[in-house]
């Protein structure tokens, strides 16, 4: 069953900026049709304007279950249900534990594991009763299997995300979709510059490749596990952080 021929669709969250963008543009790139959706809608509009024949940018708060059902439906009408689904969209701000107030920690948990769990929620049954196969990848981090000082909260979602991953692989084998999560280390995206200047510094120090990662560099993993070339792999974690973390 080739269920990733160019002309399918994906659906790629936080595809205005970084990673997602990235992967949007490396879908794009062979041939798919790809839904850039962003909580920017002017940055998911740029991420299209690069393939405008093949791109369509929608906004989007993945935090909030209602903007992703109507995406899902806006989706489904306009141009058909997605075999792909890419959850890239993520946020954080680099403090300690103890500095955390109850709201932080809500937007953290809404956006990184929340968002995910909202957008499977959302695909997963059109993509089953459809096409009966498809891919999901979800972008995590290597901050939720080995820790992260200063992104505690951050680094319970993500390996939230690992979790969820794992688990959902187990459900969707029988209706022959895919679910595999990529976790990048550091990376050159808006998020990573956001933070203090000293900190950048040392994780870029402690990067074995003494660099950061490109964004492109983080997209080909995701584009392998959504392809057909990774139709037997499931239930899988790859980090793609220079060497930085070692996760068994």
């Amino acid at each position: 069953m080739n269920t990733h021929s160019p002309g399918g669709l994906a659906v790629v969250t936080g595809a205005g900026s970084g990673i997602g963008r990235a992967i949007a543009l490396g879908l794009a790139a062979r041939g798919e049709r790809v839904v850039a959706a962003d909580l920017d809608p002017a940055a998911a509009s740029a991420t299209a304007d690069e393939h405008p024949d093949l791109i369509t940018a929608l906004p989007v708060d993945v935090a909030v279950p209602d903007q992703v059902d109507a995406l899902r439906d806006r989706i489904n009408a306009d141009l058909g249900v997605p075999r792909t689904v890419v959850n890239a969209a993520g946020w954080d701000r680099t403090d300690q534990f103890l500095n955390a107030t109850p709201e932080f920690a809500q937007k953290v948990v809404a956006i990184n594991y929340l968002g995910p769990v909202h957008v499977c929620s959302a695909f997963l049954p059109g993509m089953i009763e459809t096409h009966g196969g498809g891919r999901v990848v979800n972008v995590a981090s290597d901050a939720g299997r080995v820790g992260s000082a200063g992104e505690s909260i951050y680094a319970g979602a993500k390996g939230g995300v690992i979790a969820l991953t794992k688990s959902l692989a187990r459900e969707m084998a029988r209706h022959h979709i895919t679910v595999n999560c990529v976790c990048p280390g550091p990376t050159d995206t808006p998020l990573f510059h956001a933070q203090p200047e000293k900190l950048q510094e040392a994780l870029v120090k402690a990067i074995p490749f003494r660099r950061l990662a490109r964004p492109e560099e983080v997209a080909a993993p995701v584009l392998f596990f959504a392809s057909d070339a990774a139709s037997f792999i499931t239930g899988q974690v790859i980090s793609v952080s220079g060497g930085l973390t070692m996760a068994g």
